[in-house]
């Protein structure tokens, strides 16, 4: 019998693809890295009911391909929610339903890039993010931030020099409530300076809102879409916090124009109608009940991991202490480098990511992000005693 020489495909690759690898995120028995919510919050009794109740009502739906920017009903929901939570008035051919909030960002970031166009973010930003942009050719560019946000001042001259530069600068993207890293939550005045910067060099905002559901302390800040009259910025949000990520349901709220270009770039149609379904269902009742139990549960966590970092570390290092989200933002010393020990440590049962992970720039390598929704507060102290037991083994601190 002979061997069949295997086809090659290496030439008819389009050009500029990269090589994605196709696996689960490892995890490690103190998981800080990733933002998981705590299995024992997930509403799975609620959302085997709200199925049960919606396809009894409904089922047949799932008979004919679903509209195309998502299930309209759930479309309507999510416009009754942006009224009420963030003083967002849209109508639901405004909301285009996404797999999850990522698949929202990378529509708006392939819509409106072209290769060498300047992005702006935080100094430090979403990694998930910071990876779609670098895919899709943009330049990003980093805006200073202090304990309230992005600085108005160093916006104002990040970009008069990169127009001064002859660059395009297509739009800023900013995370303002419990920012992914940096755990602040842009204050109501710096909100309208930074509308007002952008505005007077006509520079659109990409509001990334998908933490806004989990303050668990502290007055919620309107929107940047809310004060704007303009239709400068364009909204995303996701379901994938405040219910289930394995879900995979978020949106981008947009002008019609603006939804008519991204739409071109969504891969896989309209999203799940089995899960939309779902969480319509949800929406009608349950929902909120859940978010506030969920909220209660990571404020013991965040507290949890506050107390641990004081105990292990003392006066060594600083770190935030946010007032909802996911994560605390750790400064380690000046000189020491965690991302030279990062797969070491995360090969003794650590894991977190790195601040140059997060920035544009590659600096920042003497932070940490450490999420705190998913361990029990058990497995914090553990962990967080745990992680200063390594570091003080492998002598990473400057002498």
């Amino acid at each position: 019998m002979t061997t069949s020489k295997p086809f090659n495909y290496e030439s008819l690759f389009a050009e500029n693809v990269p090589v994605t690898t196709r696996t689960a995120a490892p995890r490690t028995k103190y998981d800080f890295a990733v933002a998981y919510p705590a299995p024992e919050t997930l509403p799975l009794n609620e959302l085997a009911e709200s199925l049960k109740d919606a396809l009894a009502r409904e089922g047949d739906e799932l008979a004919y391909y679903p509209h195309p920017a998502g299930m309209p009903a759930l479309r309507e929901f999510v416009a009754d929610k942006l009224a009420r939570d963030r003083d967002i008035h849209v109508t639901s051919d405004e909301i285009v339903l996404t797999s999850g909030s990522g698949e929202a960002i990378g529509m708006l970031i392939q819509a409106m890039t072209n290769q060498g166009d300047v992005l702006l973010t935080e100094e430090f930003v979403y990694l998930g993010t910071l990876r779609q942009m670098r895919r899709y050719g943009a330049d990003v560019v980093a805006v200073k931030c202090d304990d309230d946000g992005i600085i108005p001042e160093d916006l104002d001259s990040v970009i008069t020099e990169q127009l001064g530069n002859g660059k395009k600068v297509k739009y800023l993207y900013t995370i303002p409530s419990f920012q992914n890293p940096l755990g602040w939550t842009m204050g109501l005045e710096r909100r309208k300076q930074v509308l007002e910067v952008t505005g007077k060099h006509g520079i659109p905002i990409f509001e990334d809102d998908c933490y806004a559901d989990l303050r668990f302390e502290g007055e919620d800040v309107t929107s940047f879409h809310s004060l704007d009259d303009t239709g400068r910025v364009i909204y995303a949000g996701s379901f994938s916090k405040i219910i289930a990520p394995g879900m995979r349901m978020g949106y981008l709220v947009a002008p019609k124009d603006v939804i008519a270009r991204a739409w071109s770039f969504k891969p896989g149609g309209a999203v799940s109608q089995f899960t939309a379904l779902t969480i319509a269902e949800l929406m009608k009742g349950g929902l909120e009940k859940h978010i506030e139990e969920q909220n209660r549960a990571l404020a013991v966590k965040r507290d949890a991991m506050v107390a641990a970092l004081g105990e292990n570390f003392g006066g060594s290092v600083t770190w935030s202490v946010p007032q909802g989200g996911l994560y605390i933002w750790v400064k380690f010393p000046e000189g020491t480098d965690l991302a030279a020990v990062q797969e070491e440590i995360f090969q003794e049962g650590v894991s977190y990511y790195n601040g140059s992970q997060f920035s544009p720039t590659g600096e920042g390598s003497n932070y940490v992000r450490l999420c705190f929704g998913h361990p029990s507060i058990e497995t914090i102290r553990d962990g967080i005693a745990e992680l200063a037991r390594i570091l003080d083994s492998k002598k990473v601190f400057p002498a």
